[in-house]
């Protein structure tokens, strides 16, 4: 059968395959150890291997590469399981392809056009069988085995699975992988060793595809540090792709919720399948090369030929169709891409039917011929469909704004008079026809190149972009066309034309309001490039203020982050006011993501893109570095500022024009151009201090000789004492990278962000856990690994409440603006799950863990927002595991004096808290009371009422429950609580015998060695006994008489000490319902925390069971196993 091309390293497969057949392009090979012969030892060692890895997968003995001259990499093209199958196809190709391949020049054209030939049979089979040959009955026994095995709750959703290989050290252990929403998981049983895996999507750092003498191919997840392997013959390009879109899903629904939309096509977790993550992988691709708006989908795709009358010749590729745009690019590699809007097209015609040939016809005489188109009358009938949709007054309207100097001022806002309507540039510097000055000379050569340009390639929307477009982008656009052009490549035209008024509108909505980021603003107007006259006046920096705070308003969750002031400004030099707000839009939200939010992501996962490349390319520079950080470090306000912050501003609009046309590539080749011109320095450096001295002095020799800007706007190049030695063109560095690095692709640059996406987020991950465990660490008993443990079940169980919900609350309260201690936390249903899962003492039912936790929560949330957080959890555990006998009784206390509220559980905190003004003395006084806190005193404790009191006794029943001791514990207790109920009594006739003497103090039991005696008071429900209790209010002076008839004694005293060891015992409920007890709450008996911790610490069972020593190692085991099986 024919396989989708992949990537096939031949170096480390020849020992695997013997070559049957072959010719310039394509190989025939045959998997030793099968067909005629077997091969010998060899082949029965492959047999072997095979049969082991791979027993299920139906391992194709036979394929079919095709070969890229002088090159070790193939491609597979096909398989098959016999010779007669195989052949077939190597017939097919030798009858309809190798004479095609005789046409090209070009071995890069050669293998497109196999490529897409290979992929277009694929998908006429696919047709033909019609669609997913997926057989449901079989998944659905997949799913229930993947229930079975791993213990996941029914919600997660089971994508796919494949059969694989997964190898510890060199044994290799055929099972299963199953790919599921959140996890992923292996299993093999094999003569009785059985390997279970599972792994969720958020604890994977690394992922990507390797290739050793040993494993052909194989695909490498790390997970905490790692490394496992797993590997497979038939679709593991296909596993590959799928494991990094639901790994990049997972990381960027759960960590980076700045970029995660609500209205993201996978919101919900509940409903991801294998088509929906290809089809939003496609569309992505879609919109990203050829930058159209975020709402673009790909409908429809067709090969076929278009005509470039230019060059007088057809050039094969791909059409493709979406909502609003009809776009074409080529795959032989001429390196022509087209952009049609449908709002421009006026006509749809079949003038050719015997060549399957299409004409469409767009504004301004122009027409596009499309040839070969398989369906084209489908085609055309699609055109037609959508540009009468499109065809709506609003449409109409914003196509009446071509890229041309006669009509630009159509789409200006007319509301807004206060808006530019012209580019600073041409205000402060406007062009003089008449100047024969030589670089104005040199500037008219410039325009009158692209002039020529537009009368063969087209201008403004449907422009071929073309090599000879890149030439001249090289070469520097010339000032008058800068901002159309910027437009046009960015795809900021497309943005402008299809929301008219939208910029004026936001303007209205905005204007005058106050937010941390209008602060923001306004703090760095001033600084955005100060010296430039455009800047030094009110016309720039109201038009800086207004773009700035109109972008801040349409996308909250950016705002406006530094950097972003000094890319404006200089797009509102070359642009139009409302055209450098789309053209920012464009660049935020399309060509740079992720780069300006709280934790500049996207900028760190390009620096991590760059030291991989400087590692491909300067593998001296790699070998003279003992750390590759400082590349990092030195180069991120490139990529922040696209070299404006670095370079003369006259010199780095060139750059500027490289990005619109080429994205983030160009900025790459450009930093990597810069690193080889500097070489032979760098290479004598002894530290990074003088390396940086000597790249900053290369930035400031570097000049624009063709800039007709004057002296004036020009920014000076070198400092006053120091004169740099050598002059550097920008333009001849630029053309210099292109040269030497220009085989950067653009596929290969989009691989290595997302591959490296993962451990940028999970290094910033690592700093926030080693920042927490740090800062808790001086507040708790336990060891560094065990704080790790915590941390990671703390922040999965943060996790697990978002991987079956799409609006979790702690998934909308996870800020990583924030604090670092406040980025996770939990709220009640969270933390109650944790709790149980780690508290030491296991309570005899499970309405009484419930009720447990939830005081547990209650008390541990100090500031009452209904989240805590890792070090309000870690101090309420450390108190279990390590406290004193004294510390532990008082957490037990005090959870029995937490009232009861309707509330509780609630999260009292907006979402987007973070984003807020930040009250700085709210905080310096927050900071003063942590500073001034001293540990509370028992004394201090208020009294524990009768009602507490009872629910104190059930804990101690419940939690002594199943242990070696428990009817001692239990008779302790009864002993305990008859004791205090004695005293009460004695209290009580006391206050009664003598009402209006002062009272006198009841015997007390033995007192607790560490603390000073206190007087036990014999009258706690008197009015006066209200006032031995500090924090508990006093009661009503004005008794009832009922007060002064004393309840029998007799009952209660009775009753506790021949309390039952069952956890029922009467002794738990006699006390409420003594008949003598007064009717009124108010009125009830009570004790302080002294008579009970006296009175504890005279039964020897009770403290040795709460002085005994937790195995703290064996709880987090037990709480890891079972975290995941005990959500529901």
């Amino acid at each position: 059968m024919w396989l989708r091309p992949e990537e096939v390293l031949l170096k480390s497969a020849l020992k695997l395959w013997v070559t049957e057949r072959s010719n310039r392009y394509f190989l025939l090979q045959r998997r030793r150890g099968y067909g005629e012969g077997g091969g010998g030892i060899a082949g029965l060692l492959v047999g072997t291997l095979d049969t082991v890895l791979d027993s299920t997968a139906k391992v194709a003995p036979y394929r079919i590469l095709h070969q890229t001259p002088d090159s070790q990499v193939y491609w597979s093209i096909a398989c098959g399981a016999s010779l007669e199958e195989i052949s077939q196809h190597w017939d097919w190709l030798q009858v309809n392809v190798m004479r095609t391949l005789s046409v090209f020049d070009s071995d890069d054209d050669i293998t497109s056009f196999v490529q897409g030939k290979i992929r277009g049979l694929i998908a006429e089979e696919g047709k033909s069988s019609g669609g997913d040959d997926e057989d449901p009955e079989r998944f659905r026994e997949a799913v229930l085995r993947f229930e079975r095995l791993f213990g996941l709750p029914k919600r997660e959703k089971l994508v796919t699975y494949f059969s694989c290989s997964y190898w510890r050290g060199r044994v290799p252990n055929q099972g299963w992988i199953y790919l599921s929403t959140n996890f992923i998981c292996f299993y093999s049983y094999l003569l009785g060793n059985e390997v279970k895996l599972v792994f969720s999507w958020d604890e994977v750092s690394r992922l990507e595809r390797t290739s050793s003498v040993l494993l052909a191919e194989s695909i490498r997840v790390c997970v905490r540090g790692e490394d496992h392997f797993f590997s497979m013959f038939l679709r593991l390009q296909q596993t590959y792709l799928l494991m990094q879109q639901l790994a990049d899903y997972a990381i960027t629904r759960l960590f980076d919720k700045e970029t995660f939309s609500t209205d993201h096509p996978l919101s919900d977790p509940l409903h991801i399948t294998q088509r929906a993550l290809e089809v939003h992988a496609r569309n992505q691709a879609f919109r990203s090369f050829f930058r159209l708006p975020q709402e673009e989908n790909l409908c429809e795709v067709y090969e076929s030929f278009l005509w470039v009358p230019f060059s007088h010749y057809n050039t094969l590729g791909k059409i493709c169709v979406s909502e609003r745009y009809l776009c074409f690019a080529s795959q032989d590699g001429s390196q022509c891409h087209l952009i049609i809007p449908l709002r421009e097209v006026v006509s749809v015609e079949l003038p050719d039917r015997s060549s399957r040939a299409l004409s469409v016809g767009v504004r301004g005489k122009r027409a596009f011929r499309f040839s070969e188109v398989r369906d084209f009358d489908r085609l055309a009938a699609t055109i037609r469909r959508k540009c009468s949709a499109s065809s709506s007054p609003q449409h109409s309207a914003s196509a009446q704004l071509p890229l041309c100097d006669d009509e630009e001022d159509v789409m200006v806002g007319q509301t807004q008079p206060a808006v530019s309507t012209e580019a600073l540039m041409n205000v402060f510097h406007p062009q003089d026809a008449e100047n024969l000055d030589p670089k104005m000379l040199k500037e008219r050569m410039k325009e009158q190149s692209w002039q020529i340009h537009f009368a063969e390639y087209g201008r403004g929307s449907g422009m071929f972009c073309t090599k000879k477009t890149r030439d001249l982008v090289v070469r520097g656009v010339p000032e008058t066309l800068r901002g159309e052009l910027w437009m046009l490549f960015s795809g900021a035209v497309n943005d402008m034309a299809t929301h008219p008024g939208y910029y004026a509108a936001l303007l209205d909505e905005c204007m005058g309001s106050s937010s941390l980021a209008c602060d923001e603003i306004e703090r760095d107007l001033h600084r955005s490039l100060p010296e430039h006259p455009a800047f030094q006046t009110d016309t720039g920096i109201s038009a800086l203020r207004r773009v700035l705070t109109a972008y801040a308003h349409r996308n909250p969750k950016i705002g406006y982050c530094q950097a972003m002031n000094i890319l404006t400004s200089v797009l509102l030099l070359y642009a139009k006011e409302e055209e450098a707000f789309w053209l920012l839009v464009a660049v935020c939200e399309r060509m740079l993501p992720d780069y300006f939010n709280r934790r500049i992501i996207g900028a760190l996962v390009d620096q991590a893109v760059f030291e991989e490349l400087i590692r491909d390319h300067l593998t001296a520079l790699t070998d003279h570095m003992t750390d590759m950080s400082f590349f990092s470090s030195v180069s991120l306000s490139w990529f922040l500022t696209l070299f404006i912050s670095v370079l003369p501003i006259e010199s780095a609009v060139n750059v500027v024009d490289c990005f619109f046309f080429d994205g983030i590539r160009a900025v790459l080749q450009l930093a990597l151009a810069v690193l080889h011109y500097n070489m032979d320095s760098l290479l004598c450096c002894h530290d990074d201090a003088e390396a940086v001295t000597i790249l900053n002095r290369f930035f400031d020799s570097v000049t624009n000789k063709d800039s007709p800007l004057p002296a004036t706007v020009q920014q000076a190049s070198a400092p006053a004492n120091h004169k740099p030695a050598q002059s550097v063109d920008i333009s001849d560095l630029i053309r210099e990278a292109y040269e030497r690095f220009g085989d950067i692709r653009w596929e290969e640059v989009e691989s290595m962000r997302k591959r490296n996406k993962l451990y940028v987020i999970q290094t910033l991950e690592e700093t926030t856990k080693q920042n927490v465990l740090r800062v808790v660490a001086q507040d708790v008993k336990f060891s560094a690994s065990q704080l790790e443990e915590l941390y990671l079940l703390f922040k999965r169980q943060h996790f697990i409440s978002c991987y079956w919900s799409v609006s979790s609350p702690s998934l909308q309260n996870h800020d990583p603006s924030l604090p670092y201690l406040d980025q996770y936390q939990l709220g009640q249903s969270q933390f109650s799950a944790l709790f149980n899962l780690l508290l030491p003492w296991t309570p005899n039912t499970h309405s009484h863990s419930h009720s447990l936790a939830r005081s547990a929560f209650r008390l541990a949330d100090e500031n009452r927002d209904g989240l805590v957080n890792f070090k309000e959890f870690l101090c309420t555990l450390d108190i279990l595991y390590n406290g004193s006998f004294t510390e532990k009784l008082k957490f037990l206390f005090k959870l029995h004096l937490q009232p009861e509220s309707a509330d509780d559980g609630v999260i009292r905190k907006s979402p987007e808290r973070g984003r807020g003004k930040v009250d700085l003395q709210e905080y310096l006084k927050q900071w003063q009371d942590e500073l001034q806190k001293k540990e509370e005193n028992i004394k201090d404790l208020p009294r524990i009422k009768q009602t507490q009191f009872v629910r104190l006794s059930k804990t101690l029943y419940s939690v002594f429950h199943g242990d070696d001791e428990e009817e001692s514990l239990y008779r302790a207790v009864a002993r305990v609580t008859s004791l205090l109920l004695r005293m009460e009594e004695a209290g009580r006739r006391l206050q009664e015998a003598s009402p209006t003497k002062s009272p006198q103090p009841t015997p007390q039991t033995t007192p607790d060695p560490n603390q000073s005696p206190t007087p036990l008071t014999p009258d706690p429900c008197s009015p006066t006994g209200g006032d031995s209790s500090p924090k508990s209010p006093p009661p009503d002076p004005d008794s009832s008489p009922s007060d002064t008839s004393p309840p029998s004694p007799t009952s209660p005293t009775s009753s506790a000490t021949s309390s039952p060891t069952g956890t029922s015992s009467s002794a738990l409920d006699t006390p409420v319902d003594t008949p003598g007890d007064p009717p009124a709450g108010g009125e009830d008996w009570s004790f302080s925390f002294e008579q009970i911790l006296a009175s504890l610490l005279n039964e020897p069972a009770v403290v040795r069971f709460f002085e005994r020593t937790v195995d703290t190692q064996a709880l987090i085991e037990n709480a890891r196993r079972n975290q995941i099986r005990d959500t529901h």
